[in-house]
């Protein structure tokens, strides 16, 4: 049995250390396996295919969508919910209709979580079509909201992500969520309270990396396979009703597809975490909707004159003003990606970069104009300085 799984979390699978365990790992033919044949004949859909038909289509499909995950997440069928009792963004209230937010990959994966968990009332829209696809959601009007992740804790930024909000300079960071990363061995539910028998266990290969030790533990008789997608893994398993194999996946699978959580927050290391951004567009602003806190934090992009070696210089701006950098990335200046300086007796070629800085200012400041003033003094030094976003964070991080 053959089956092609599309990348639900698509982007851990753009990942530079992915990128490379694909292009050198022979791939072979198994239910759960994706062969590059397969990969490269695969037909592709439309990505919005579903968000064209009419309200009476839909209709039905969302009702009983947000009816599960409010009856499952809300009200709980376990000790603790999957959503909050009280929302982080109030959802809109417009003609009795949720937000719209769309997430990149497939339901049951981790950037669902983060959309349902980022907002009470959120109709939340599996983008498969690539990573990009998220981000023409949002500037298309397809969508209000966008959910990205940019970065986890353990395996590092998501660049692809950062490359894309250059790309699209009228979507901006709206907000940001810090979502704990629960892995789950999910399986078929049995006619009893024990765990099935479990003769394979399939997931991304990321989060195989991320359970070693429980996979070990399990001893050499279980087979570990990697898969493209685990969520989609988790919901070929429920439809097939293959009970011997379990899928590492989020417990949001185990809700949509009826899986039993085996065993949850088996990773290796509890502080397994994943920063998403929430994006939104200027001209898109619902009415009554707005933000649970005040922006605390800005992300700016600039590109400086001279190159990296003023980076000093732009961080001193801030440092003066006791404006704390938590976090700067750099991308390649795609626009301007060399940068020739010549002297009297040579010349040297250098790389140039676009750099992205997390700006956090006291609220108590006696100065509550030093962000703008720091980025006014920025934009002397560089070619070109945007506001990506001033937001709140709201971490679910225990």
């Amino acid at each position: 049995m053959a089956m092609a799984l599309r990348c639900g979390y698509g982007a851990t699978r753009e990942l530079q250390s992915l990128r490379s365990w694909e292009d050198s790992r022979p791939c072979k033919l198994t239910r759960f396996a994706v062969t590059n044949e397969l990969r490269t004949t695969r037909k592709t859909k439309p990505v919005f295919d579903r968000l064209k038909l009419s309200t009476e289509q839909r209709s039905g499909e969302l009702l009983d969508r947000l009816e599960r995950i409010y009856k499952d997440g809300m009200l709980g069928n376990n000790d603790h919910g999957l959503l909050p009792m009280e929302p982080l963004w109030a959802g809109p209230v417009f003609k009795g209709k949720p937000m719209r937010v769309a997430y990149q990959g497939v339901r049951g994966s981790y950037c669902q979580e983060a959309a349902v968990r980022a907002f009470q009332r959120c109709d939340a829209l599996p983008c498969e079509g690539g990573m990009d696809s998220a981000f023409e959601a949002l500037e298309s009007n397809d969508a209000d909201r966008a959910v990205v992740p940019v970065e986890n804790s353990l395996d590092g930024v998501i660049e692809r992500n950062y490359d894309l909000m250059l790309r699209h300079p009228d979507l901006h960071v709206v907000g940001e969520l810090l979502l704990p990363i629960n892995h789950c061995l999910l399986a078929m539910r049995g006619s009893e309270k024990s765990a099935p028998a479990v003769k394979t266990v399939v997931s991304h290969p990321q989060a195989l990396a991320h359970c070693q030790q429980r996979l070990t533990a399990l001893g050499g008789e279980v087979e570990v396979e990697a898969v493209d997608n685990a969520a989609s893994a988790a919901r070929f398993v429920a439809e097939n009703r293959i009970d011997d194999t379990a899928v590492i996946g989020s417990q949001i699978a185990a809700r949509e597809f009826g899986l039993q959580v085996v065993e949850e927050e088996i990773q290796d290391d509890s502080s397994n975490t994943t920063r998403f951004l929430i994006l939104g567009k200027p001209n898109n602003e619902i009415k009554n909707s707005t933000s649970a806190l005040p922006g605390t934090k800005t992300t700016v992009a600039f590109a400086l004159k001279e190159g990296t070696a003023d980076l000093f210089k732009a961080l001193s701006i801030f440092a003066v003003r006791d404006i704390k950098v938590t976090k700067i990335e750099s991308r390649p200046h795609r626009e301007n990606p060399l940068r020739t300086v010549t002297n009297r007796n040579s010349s040297k070629c250098y790389f140039e970069y676009v750099f992205f800085a997390d700006l956090e200012a006291s609220p108590t400041d006696n100065n509550p104009d030093c962000v703008k003033r720091a980025l006014d003094q920025l934009r002397q030094i560089s070619s070109f300085v945007r506001i990506v976003g001033c937001y709140s964070t709201i971490s679910i991080v225990s």
